[in-house]
């Protein structure tokens, strides 16, 4: 799967197996990802920053993936959130969502969907 830009992303999930394939996906896909398990060490990670996009898993809670997305752009204004297992929707910090038991492969094909920052540099000298 090609991607305009490789991506550093932070991807919280509250089980450490669950995270595992997933993370070892977006690694595939050529991005850096730094994990964090539960919503403490997750927000220990926001706040050191340095990440283009910051992505949820469904092993976390409900609450906390409701929670966090509000705790990045407090924290990092300019970085995106996706939800996984979640109607992002309706919410007003997040910026994309996935359905319930969604692959990692369509996890990555909306992640090349956003309009990330860090995308955007490499997009442009794409079309070039």
């Amino acid at each position: 799967m090609a991607t305009a830009a490789k991506l550093k992303i932070l991807y919280g999930e509250g089980d450490a197996e669950a995270q595992a394939a997933t993370a070892a996906a977006f690694e595939k896909a050529g991005h850096t990802v730094q994990k964090a398990v539960g919503r403490k060490a997750v927000e220990t990670a926001i706040g050191k920053g340095g990440f283009d996009l910051v992505v949820l898993g469904p092993t976390l809670s409900r609450n906390d993936r409701h929670h966090l997305p509000y705790m990045v752009k407090k924290a990092l204004a300019g970085v995106s959130v996706l939800v996984m297992h979640a109607d992002g929707s309706r919410h007003p910090y997040v910026d994309a969502c996935t359905d319930t038991g969604a692959s990692a492969e369509n996890v990555l094909a909306r992640i090349e969907g956003m309009a990330i920052a860090g995308m955007l540099p490499a997009a442009a000298a794409a079309g070039r």
